[in-house]
């Protein structure tokens, strides 16, 4: 996998202080899409061990609510599978730091007949905490939303959704 950048501090990718790490790899190439430059798979730098070793450091102050991964798309199937070793690592060694995952899939495209789905699929979404899910969509942007760029797009509580089977938004669909 390839990342397009990393913010080592960053408030505007979920609620705190916040890293938030750019991954590269999308499919779903959003018109109007704000990091356009991460659709390419082979954009920026590769990540490493030691750039994932890089990403725990920036976690660990005390201030830093959590993780922030975007892009590009971390939903992908290959985006999922090496992000997974980060996010055991997370659950390891930092577990009081949150995750929330942006990805141009929608919730029901991870479930296992789904097309976001691989063979890590549910244990990468167990490591996460927030899904903000669907494509941006440039004619329903709506600057007044909370964490998302568009009206179609969903705050998924994916703990809260596992204990119920149903999708658990944070925020009203109509908030705004």
């Amino acid at each position: 996998m390839h990342y397009g950048k990393i913010k080592p501090v960053t408030i505007e990718n979920g609620p705190g202080v916040r890293v938030s790490l750019f991954v590269s790899g999308c499919t779903h190439c959003c018109p109007g899409c704000f990091s356009e430059m991460t659709w390419d798979f082979s954009y920026g730098e590769p990540f490493t061990a030691e750039t994932e070793t890089a990403v725990i450091d920036m976690l660990r102050p005390d201030y830093i609510a959590g993780l922030t991964l975007l892009g590009g798309d971390p939903g992908e199937p290959e985006n999922q599978r090496a992000l997974l070793p980060l996010l055991r690592r997370i659950r390891r060694e930092l577990p009081a730091r949150d995750v929330w995952v942006y990805s141009g899939y929608v919730y029901e495209d991870f479930l296992p007949s789904g097309r976001a789905n691989c063979d890590i699929t549910a244990e990468f979404l167990s490591l996460c905490d927030v899904l903000v899910d669907g494509p941006f969509i440039a004619e329903r942007k709506n600057r007044m939303l909370s964490f998302r760029g568009s009206e179609n797009q969903r705050i998924v509580d994916l703990r809260g959704t596992e204990e119920t089977g149903s999708v658990v938004a944070l925020l009203p669909e109509t908030e705004g």
